[in-house]
């Protein structure tokens, strides 16, 4: 009959004020558990994004660049050797670098991301960029990302009202002639697209015979791997090849391993969970050694340490409930915020709460049996 008893749930519900306090804990550690995890995946998706919207499958970078926002350029003239293998069907360049950009509201100057491309190939896979690409024929005409920093003025409002937008690029006078959507993220607020003219006229470079990024696109039903391999063969350390998923990677684990903003946010994941356990501890050891009597009395009518244990994980998963609900929705709401302020792309994915539930679980669980060693001094010959 005792075996039907929610004593774990008598336990956890008996004393109100300790049961808000666990919850309030934990939802504390769930909510800086997933606040870092939401900017370490913002890290990373924000870093990788350009990576994913290019129009290729293959791509060539100089095999010296560490990350794509510290470019290092390489001749074209490799890129267009690529013309020459079984399997290429075409090739495009990109130019990137970072510049000044001039608010033409307040003239505030404020670096800013640009990619140069042919006007005449395709290149970015977003909407905008296609349609208005054809502007950039004309000398000294940009795309402007509508989801960069605010602090590049209100370029989107001013070009949906004018239909053109006039200021500063390098201190060189620009129109904007299209809007895009890209995105801000931690090495870039803002970002614009030229041709590979007007870039070269900007950054006051001689010509466009050295690039940063060469996009190969394959022929329709060849191995994409099968051309890469044939390529790196080609060009063996002078240029690095890559797929387009490879390409992204490199970037990601470069922000994960050799920045100092990856391992941060790692350690932070550490942190919570590592306060988590504690709280948890906490308040079972609390629990045990206030009632160490009564599970002395258990075991002295043979409940054994396997049952107790048992009882104490109940506690603790009764906790890790309790706590993971406000804790995901407050960081819901704590997304929305650091969204809407900082334009990152933080946002709650079903595996990253399916993860945090986990860890809860985890870090509670661990919490448990670390706390049954305070119960294993319950000895009945002390109490009878």
């Amino acid at each position: 009959m005792f075996g039907k008893t929610p004593l774990a749930w008598y336990q956890v519900t008996r004393e109100r004020t300790r049961l808000l306090v666990a919850i309030a804990g934990i939802t504390f550690a769930n909510i800086l558990i997933f606040m870092q995890l939401g900017f370490l995946d913002a890290l990373f998706d924000g870093a990788t994004r350009p990576h994913r919207t290019f129009c290729g499958d293959i791509v060539l970078t100089n095999p010296k660049q560490h990350t794509f926002f510290s470019p290092k350029s390489f001749s074209r003239q490799r890129l267009f050797q690529a013309l020459g293998y079984k399997g290429v069907e075409s090739v495009a360049s990109v130019l990137v670098g970072t510049v000044q950009w001039r608010n033409p509201v307040s003239s505030q100057i404020r670096s800013i991301l640009v990619f140069g491309v042919d006007p005449l190939k395709a290149t970015f896979n977003l909407a905008g960029v296609q349609q208005s690409v054809s502007t950039l024929k004309i000398i000294n005409r940009v795309l402007f990302d509508r989801d960069s920093r605010p602090e590049y003025g209100p370029i989107a409002e001013l070009f949906n009202e004018k239909k053109t937008v006039e200021t500063e690029l390098n201190g060189k006078r620009i129109k904007v002639s299209g809007l895009f959507s890209l995105g801000a993220s931690f090495a870039a607020d803002g970002t614009v697209i030229t041709s590979d003219t007007t870039f070269a006229d900007v950054f006051n470079r001689k010509g466009t015979d050295n690039i940063e990024v060469g996009l190969i696109k394959v022929t329709p039903g060849a191995d994409v791997q099968s051309v890469k391999e044939a390529l790196k063969k080609a060009y063996g350390n002078d240029i690095a090849v890559n797929t387009m998923k490879e390409f992204a990677e490199v970037e990601k684990n470069y922000w994960a391993t050799s920045s100092g903003i990856g391992f941060i946010f790692g350690l932070g994941v550490v942190v919570g969970f590592i306060v988590g356990v504690v709280i948890v501890y906490q308040i079972l050891y609390a629990d045990v050694s206030d009632h160490l009597a009564e599970y002395a009395t258990l075991k002295a009518i043979g409940y054994t340490d396997r049952y107790l244990l048992a009882v104490l994980i109940q506690e603790s998963m009764i906790l890790a409930c309790f706590g993971y609900a406000p804790g995901l929705g407050l960081s819901l709401l704590m997304y929305w915020i650091a969204q809407t302020s900082t334009l990152l792309p933080i946002y709650m994915t079903a595996g990253r709460a399916l993860l945090v539930f986990v860890l809860t679980i985890a870090m509670c669980s661990i919490s448990a049996a670390i706390a049954m060693r305070k119960l294993r001094s319950a000895d009945p010959a002390d109490i009878f």
